[in-house]
């Protein structure tokens, strides 16, 4: 393995890159992207299958809530995983970190697949999930951070806000491609046998698909200094020095966080345990709506590169404080007519797009490159874990508890914060270290 990530002893610039030779390194970045979040997103989409296999019979909110509180745990150790590949990137580079974060990631998806059941292992088996994510979790805590950074210095100014707009464009595609995976089990195996045995399989092809950035390592141009004698590259003492900057990614990741899982990952499970959709339906509604999303992102990617990122801030928080609570009650009711709930869906999501469409970039922009990938996979991670991994345990609770609707408030509260915060921002793509 260390022989995959090993990077030259010398600083390399991107400066005489071709453009043929900067689309294959995004390409390639880009890739490696979205098998790392394929990989973690197969666990939240497949989840309603194997929840009852590693906890005991109950009612199916409560085994949802157990799985949902691993699914936490695997955000909740992602800051370890942003501080360590974080100063990993920053001093021996991102395309070093990136590859073995994907190769970390698909080691946990290996683990998921070879699981024993409860009923095979009793206790044991909860167990080994919960170190299977929290591999997962300190993987997608270093990937984030190190490929925010890596296409922001790819891309020529000008066109940072499209080029970067490709994290989450391969964020997507990973889910997308879990989606896609899980609808064709369903269609061609059907609920039975993929509550029985065939959840595996998605978790096998996420391990043998990781392997496969090895091939794509080789078109990613290193874009920051390697072999640095700066002794404060990646490191705490470095970072604190940019409270501000650390102030902004932390509050606006926050509010990002808890709407992106809120209106993707557990939007499936919204819709089949409180709109009342079957399982099929739902994968078909959140598919469709997730395909709108991912084409969405270039355009507001590449619209931020003319009215800026704290514009697009602004616009996501402004109209999530506004919508929040409307949206998701009128999803709730359109379990019967899933053209309304796609249609709902896909407007919360062009809302959140312009969020995640400058997420990475508006972040990179915000420290220098020698700090660049921890201030943005830590700062980021602590978030996430914090809110992002919680926001599907938060629905859960409420709605366990008869309050559902206390989390819609809860979701526009969120962004409330994040518009206060993008208002005292600068523009990072005037004011912003990149």
């Amino acid at each position: 393995m260390s022989a995959a990530v090993a990077t030259p002893a010398a600083s390399s610039s991107t400066e005489h890159l071709t453009p043929a030779q900067r689309i294959r390194a995004v390409v390639a970045g880009s890739a490696g992207n979205l098998i790392e979040w394929y990989d973690f997103y197969v666990y939240a989409f497949t989840s309603l299958y194997f929840a009852s296999a590693f906890f005991p019979a109950g009612d199916q909110t409560a085994q949802l809530l157990n799985v949902a509180g691993i699914y936490a745990a695997g955000f909740l150790i992602r800051p370890l995983g942003g501080w360590f590949f974080g100063r990993f990137s920053d001093r021996k580079g991102r395309r070093a970190g990136m590859v073995l974060s994907v190769l970390m990631m698909g080691f946990g998806s290996l683990m998921i697949a070879a699981l024993p059941t409860y009923a095979q292992a009793g206790a044991i088996a909860p167990a080994l999930l919960l170190i299977a994510r929290l591999v997962q979790g300190f993987s997608t805590g270093g990937q984030y951070g190190a490929a925010a950074t890596y296409l922001s210095e790819i891309s020529k100014k000008g066109r940072r806000g499209f080029i970067a707009s490709f994290q989450f464009v391969t964020l997507i595609g990973g889910q997308l491609s879990a989606l896609l995976v899980l609808v064709a089990l369903q269609q061609t195996l059907g609920d039975e046998a993929i509550r029985a045995w065939a959840w595996r399989v998605p978790f096998a092809i996420g391990a043998v698909l990781a392997l496969t950035v090895l091939l794509f390592s080789k078109h990613m141009h290193e874009t920051g200094e390697i072999g640095t004698p700066d002794v404060d590259a990646g490191t705490f003492r470095a970072l604190a020095a940019h409270p501000r900057s650390v102030f902004f990614v932390v509050s606006l990741s926050a509010s990002g966080a808890i709407c992106l899982y809120t209106f993707t990952t557990y939007m499936q499970k919204f819709l089949v345990n409180t709109a009342g959709m079957t399982a099929q339906v739902a994968s078909g509604v959140m598919t469709a709506a997730v395909v709108v999303f991912m084409l969405l992102q270039p355009i507001i990617g590449r619209l931020s590169d003319t009215i800026g990122r704290r514009t697009c801030l602004l616009i996501f928080s402004g109209l999530m404080t506004l919508g929040a609570v409307p949206l998701l009650s009128l999803i709730a009711g359109a379990g019967a007519t899933p053209g309304a709930a796609f249609a709902l869906v896909v407007a919360a999501l062009l809302i959140l797009s312009f969020y995640t469409s400058v997420s990475g970039l508006f972040k990179a922009e915000l420290f220098p490159a020698h700090i660049r990938a921890l201030g943005v996979g830590f700062a980021h991670s602590v978030a996430a874990a914090i809110f992002g991994g919680t926001a599907e345990w938060v629905a859960l609770l409420c709605k366990q508890m008869g309050v559902e609707s206390a989390f819609y408030w809860y979701v526009a509260f969120a962004a409330g914060t994040a518009f206060l915060t993008a208002l005292l921002m600068p523009e990072p793509s005037r004011e912003g270290r990149l």
